[in-house]
């Protein structure tokens, strides 16, 4: 398959996912770590900053995962299918 036959088949709605899920990534990793340190109160014995850096970032990761899942699934469902190969698992 040539570079213009891929490019073809792509869908304008995945590179939209990608653009939005990478723009909440590098938001998530610069923007909300940075300011992250300005947020003096305490939670329990650590300081509400560092809970929303280490933590929060991590649910964030997570979450943009499970929704490009769930949306390529409904996107794509040609490339989510289990397809028979002929080869035996025995």
């Amino acid at each position: 398959m040539g570079d213009s036959e891929v490019h073809d088949r792509i869908d304008p709605r995945v590179l939209a996912l990608k653009g939005g899920l990478l723009a909440v990534w590098a938001s998530v990793t610069f923007v909300a770590c940075f300011f992250a340190r300005d947020l003096q109160f305490m939670m329990g014995d650590w300081p509400f900053g560092y809970w929303l850096a280490a933590q929060g970032a991590v649910l964030a990761f997570i979450a943009i995962v499970v929704v490009h899942s769930i949306c390529m699934k409904r996107l794509a469902p040609e490339d989510s299918e289990e397809t028979d190969d002929g080869i035996d698992d025995a």
